[in-house]
């Protein structure tokens, strides 16, 4: 089943508004240096002299601020997977791509600090808007390359193409999931994706 369509993530006010990107910044370094669960809203307006419910014109909700910076930088990834998708390369070579790409990209972001891989595994286990936006990226990515696939003879035709995005798009999950992502070493993790990867792609085969 085809994931739904992104949700809007929840703002108030301008979105383009200097000031909702400095709190946002400013809770990013928040966040770095203290954890996402130790930051308060308060401790937020302080830091760029304002009034928390100055700040509430802009966020709901300390979460929503976490959304915000979440959706930055996992739309980072999704980003430069989606230009991966486009390129004129094969089908094959870019869902291998896309996979080595993924796991690089995740691990650069989820350890970069390990107060920030807790705001990352805090969306990903209480579902943030932000984390299911970015499997319905991963879907449409996947989506577009497939059909490529097919349509140039690289790939079958004859499985349900929702069945075959579904099963990828879950199957890329221990490369950017920040729980998964701590359980291997870097180099297990690497090894797991070239063998998974083959395994798709053998799959696909006609």
């Amino acid at each position: 089943m085809k994931p739904d369509i992104p949700f809007a993530l929840t703002q108030r006010g301008p979105a383009e508004h200097e000031r909702r990107e400095q709190i946002i910044d400013a809770a990013f370094e928040h966040f770095r240096l203290y954890g996402y669960a130790k930051t308060s809203v308060a401790d937020l307006a302080k830091s760029i002299g304002v009034s928390g419910a100055y700040i509430y014109k802009f966020f709901e909700s300390k979460q929503a601020i976490g959304e915000a910076i979440c959706s930055q930088r996992v739309g980072q990834i999704d980003e430069a997977l989606m230009l991966i998708a486009h390129t004129d390369q094969s089908a094959t070579l870019r869902l291998r791509s896309i996979f080595k790409t993924l796991l690089t990209r995740s691990l650069d972001l989820f350890f970069q600090d390990r107060k920030l891989h807790d705001l990352a595994a805090t969306a990903s286990a209480q579902q943030w808007k932000s984390t299911l936006n970015h499997r319905a990226m991963m879907y449409s990515i996947v989506e577009k390359v497939v059909t490529d696939g097919r349509e140039s003879g690289e790939f079958e035709r004859k499985t349900p193409l929702d069945e075959v995005c579904m099963a990828i798009t879950s199957v890329t999950t221990p490369f950017s999931h920040p729980l998964l992502l701590e359980q291997k070493t870097p180099e297990q993790l690497e090894e797991r994706v070239q063998a998974i990867t083959s395994l798709v792609l053998r799959s696909l085969a006609k």
